[in-house]
């Protein structure tokens, strides 16, 4: 399994998504299924067949955090530095042909979230953003073509 680097935030956001799902979620389902079963012949019965399956599901998701959380290294941000574009950097970029400009943390797949301007080191833009220092010009290939960006400011 490859290791997935993250901040102490990250891992401890998952960290409590995972205890809400083993001591809330999977008991709700224990329920649902049980009560599902009570209600007679299984061969028919939808709510037991989407209790199961909401079973699985959530099975999956348990096993695939449990397996995040085992290969997480933290990134000791103590480390990071503001010369050049890295991992945990805040980086404010400039759009050249539209002339906007925008912020966003670097941070690690499972704590992109877009709306709150993070997004994956492993995106086009923070791919194409890595290593830049201030100044420097980004053309960065995109689904819709080819962007230019500048890098105006890097901070943590």
């Amino acid at each position: 399994m490859a290791v997935t680097y993250m901040s102490e935030d990250g891992l401890q956001k998952l960290k409590e998504e995972l205890v809400y799902m083993e001591s809330v979620q999977r008991p709700e389902i224990s329920r649902q299924i049980a009560e599902a079963r009570d209600k007679g012949d299984l061969s028919e019965n939808a709510e037991y067949d989407a209790a199961k399956e909401a079973q699985g599901l959530l099975e999956a998701k348990i096993s695939q955090l449990k397996g995040l959380i085992a290969s997480a290294r933290l990134i000791d941000e103590s480390n990071i530095g503001t010369d050049k574009v890295q991992i945990m950097n805040k980086v404010t970029i400039r759009n050249l042909k539209t002339k906007k400009d925008m912020t966003y943390t670097l941070v690690s797949e499972s704590e992109a979230d877009l709306r709150s301007g993070k997004i994956a080191v492993n995106s086009p833009i923070a791919q194409g953003l890595l290593g830049k220092k201030v100044g420097d010009v980004a053309d960065i290939k995109v689904p819709s073509g080819i962007m230019t960006f500048e890098v105006l400011d890097i901070s943590i």
